[in-house]
């Protein structure tokens, strides 16, 4: 079953916290080694959303291969 509108998926939190992260590190208020972590954990963010667009690129291509192996060209039949 595919998940609802009113809750996030995973790859929509990351994209969000990555917002997050990045609104915090443009006010400049943090420290040094608080900008240093949250620079770390959007990194970490970034490459976990890579792989899930990843997979999901492979989804779609493998459903769009069983879809084309599907088709068949029309052949009109011969009198029409």
């Amino acid at each position: 079953m595919s998940k609802t509108n009113s809750t996030p998926g995973q790859f929509e939190q990351s994209v969000l916290e990555l917002e997050q992260i990045v609104q915090q590190l443009e006010q400049g208020e943090l420290t040094l080694e608080q900008a240093l972590s949250q620079f770390e954990r959007g990194i970490s963010l970034v490459k976990q959303s890579q792989q899930q667009l990843h997979a999901a690129e492979q989804k779609v291509q493998i459903l769009l291969q069983q879809q084309q192996e599907q088709l068949h060209p029309f052949e009109p039949q011969a009198g029409d």
